[in-house]
């Protein structure tokens, strides 16, 4: 739970108040100037209407050249940011030639394999000779190739489940697979912060879906222990299945599931857990096999375990693993394997060698030190932000760190201005997150050097200092260095 100071909290609601005020205005005007004119469309319903369609208009589209800034290399520790400029106050923005190499703190390349690997990559383009770049069919068509069978081997080794299926897109994985394993007369208990594949996956599957506060295994027993005893709505019948959904690594957050509590708890009401571990599985655990390794829960204890192939492995995909019989059930129902075009034979292959580095089967301790590193930079990271005073969320070990920045004139002054010191990081603000919660998310991967962090620290905290958002203060820099010496002896 995010406590957000008195002051802070007044400041933000008053600078969107005033956007909002102005925003409406404008449009008043707007419309009597539109009045005149003749339009194609009379007797039609407009077709972008309501407070997203004014939220886009006259807040977003102010600050948009923060968003969506096109890159012109591999997603590495440095990469090629495209300059875009805009003759009308950022309606629409014009792609230049020019380029700034700037360091990468919001990709999701926690480990490194974005880029060109000496052993992933070779592999890669062997495969795409062989293969081609598509498969051009569905799985149950002609899109299964000898990669993709070897590929669900390989994850459900991997995340030591019995078998595996994996799928072309990470958010895919989640809003189809969702309705395929509950339906009407279920139950859904989701976490408060769930991402919004899950959402859109529970809504759509027909449940009845609940929420309990963010990480708070209490208030999920709370919230089952009543449901249980009330049953389904209206009939009071028992509920067909019930399914706790959590996250192992919070996106917005940076947070770690509280995942044995909650486990102790499905198991005590006889209900499913889901676990999504699209920013945890690679990233974190001594082998990098995600928060289960991390926290000690045995994986036979989660029934059914997610993620994605986007973060840690640099490529893109997602998979579900469970039981033998769970995969082949999906396998027959789920429409993402039965109608959607297979993952690309390179991208699994992608993912096939990465595995193979983690697990040190390419012959090196390479995946040891990039898992070893991406600690290692995480905890060195926050630890440097928190000293220096700014509001960092999240928990050790994880390589998500949002800082928050609250008001809505800090997202494009942090962001901006960090990209004129050639640091490019993300900004999210609603409807990614509660309107009063805009944050910075920075990203920090195994590739990173520790000269690129101090730098990218130097960088941050002056821009820190210019902008207003070290809501704490900072230590004194001689505490620091008695630290820093305590350690060393």
């Amino acid at each position: 739970m995010i406590t957000i100071p008195y002051l802070t909290a007044l400041t933000t609601y008053f600078s969107y108040g005033l956007l909002f005020a102005f925003g409406q205005l404008r449009d008043f005007f707007r419309k009597i100037f539109d009045w005149w004119k003749a339009s194609n469309l009379q007797g039609y319903a407009p077709i972008c209407l309501g407070l997203e369609d004014f939220y886009i208009r006259r807040l977003y589209l102010r600050i948009q050249d923060c968003f969506g800034r096109p890159i012109a290399s591999a997603p590495d520790a440095w990469f090629d940011v495209v300059e875009r400029y805009s003759n009308d106050n950022n309606k629409t923005l014009k792609r230049t030639t020019k380029i700034s190499r700037c360091l990468n703190l919001g990709s999701y390349n926690y480990l490194g394999f974005a880029a060109a690997d000496e052993y992933c990559t070779p592999r890669v383009i062997e495969s795409l000779r062989r293969f081609s770049p598509s498969t051009c069919s569905a799985r149950v068509d002609g899109g299964t190739t000898t990669l993709h069978t070897e590929l669900e081997e390989c994850v459900a080794k991997f995340v030591q489940k019995p078998a595996a299926v994996v799928f072309g897109m990470g958010y895919v994985t989640n809003s189809a697979i969702l309705p395929v394993l509950i339906g009407k007369g279920g139950l859904i208990i989701s976490d408060s912060l769930n991402h919004n594949s899950i959402v859109n996956g529970a809504r759509g599957s027909g449940a009845t879906v609940r929420v309990f506060q963010h990480n708070t295994p209490s208030h999920l027993e709370k919230v089952l222990r009543e449901h249980i005893a009330e049953g389904q709505p209206r009939t009071h019948r028992p509920w067909k299945k019930i399914i706790v959904i959590v996250e192992g690594i919070y996106s917005m957050e940076g947070e770690l599931c509280k995942l044995p509590e909650i486990v102790a708890i499905c198991k005590k009401y006889k209900a499913y857990v889901y676990l999504d571990e699209a920013h945890s599985i690679g990233a974190v655990g001594k082998s990098g096999r995600g928060v289960c390794e991390l926290l000690g829960v045995d994986t036979a204890d989660v029934d059914i375990m997610m993620g994605t192939f986007t973060k840690s492995f640099g490529s893109c995909g997602g998979y579900i693993s469970g039981s033998r019989e769970l995969i082949q059930y999906l396998k027959y129902t789920c429409p993402a394997h039965l109608y959607a075009t297979s993952i690309s034979p390179p991208a699994a292959q992608q993912i096939i060698s990465a595995i193979k580095v983690l697990l040190g089967e390419d012959g090196t301790s390479r995946g040891a030190q990039k898992l070893a590193r991406i600690r290692e930079n995480s905890n060195f990271f926050r630890s440097e932000l928190q000293k220096m005073g700014f509001e960092v969320l999240g928990d050790n070990d994880s390589p998500v760190m949002p800082i928050m920045l609250y008001n809505p004139a800090k997202i494009p002054a942090f962001s901006r201005e960090c990209l004129n010191q050639n640091v490019a990081v993300v900004t999210v603000a609603f409807p990614a997150t509660p309107l009063l919660l805009a944050r910075a998310r920075i990203c920090i991967s195994a590739s990173h050097t520790k000269e690129d962090l101090l730098q990218s620290l130097e960088v941050i905290s002056r821009v820190g200092d210019m902008v207003g958002i070290k809501y704490f203060p900072a230590e004194p820099k001689k505490q620091q260095q008695e630290k820093g010496m305590i350690k060393v002896d």
